[in-house]
């Protein structure tokens, strides 16, 4: 069965709609968004979150000490690179925590799949690619460029109660959902229950 991942989760009530309805992960956006989170909110945030959920912290080039001690002060238990990392870039933050690594991917071809599966990281995270964004655009690609890779990997873009039954089922390892679990901007309860339950009965 794919894990679930709610990310973009910036307030408390967010972390009462994790607790209730119990995704695997949710994602602190540290990176320039809407949705982005300081370090001293994400830090209240988790010590809401029900400790069998993991947090994940979404960067974009960010400053490798400040990844380390995020993760060094149990604010966030798996890390997830979402720029232009590099495997110099990633070898560096392994030799600071032990936390996993998520590296995502804009995803043009599935050359590009390919070239990061070579990468150090733990998963990949599979994401569209947008000319002016690193990521949480909200549109889709197209899943047929996905080639056998090596390692696990989340599916992000696009992905919401209308279309996630065609990506239920495909051995994906998690299911990454923001915008879709929105109204007007933030973060809606009944949504994410919906699409939460849509999900785990259709890969019961």
């Amino acid at each position: 069965m794919s894990k679930i991942k709610i990310c973009g989760l910036s307030r408390p009530c967010d972390m009462e709609y994790a607790n209730l309805y119990r995704p695997d992960y949710i994602g602190f956006v540290f990176a320039e968004s809407r949705r982005r989170v300081t370090d001293r909110e994400a830090k209240y945030l988790k010590s809401l979150l029900d400790r069998t959920i993991k947090s994940v912290g979404v960067f974009v080039n960010d400053d490798i000490e400040h990844i380390a001690q995020l993760c060094e002060v149990g604010v966030i238990d798996l890390v997830q690179l979402h720029g232009d990392e590099n495997e110099s870039y990633i070898k560096k933050l392994r030799a600071l925590t032990v936390c996993p690594i998520i590296k995502a991917v804009r995803v043009r071809s599935a050359d590009d799949i390919i070239q990061a599966d070579s990468l150090s990281c733990d998963f990949l995270l599979l994401d569209a690619y947008s000319k002016d964004m690193y990521g949480g655009s909200g549109t889709g690609f197209d899943h047929g460029l996905i080639p056998d890779v090596s390692k696990p990997f989340f599916v992000a873009g696009g992905l919401d109660a209308a279309n996630v039954r065609c990506v239920c089922n495909k051995g994906y390892y998690a299911l990454d959902i923001s915008s879709g679990v929105e109204t007007d901007g933030f973060k809606d309860g009944g949504k994410i229950k919906q699409i939460i339950d849509i999900i785990r009965s259709e890969e019961a």
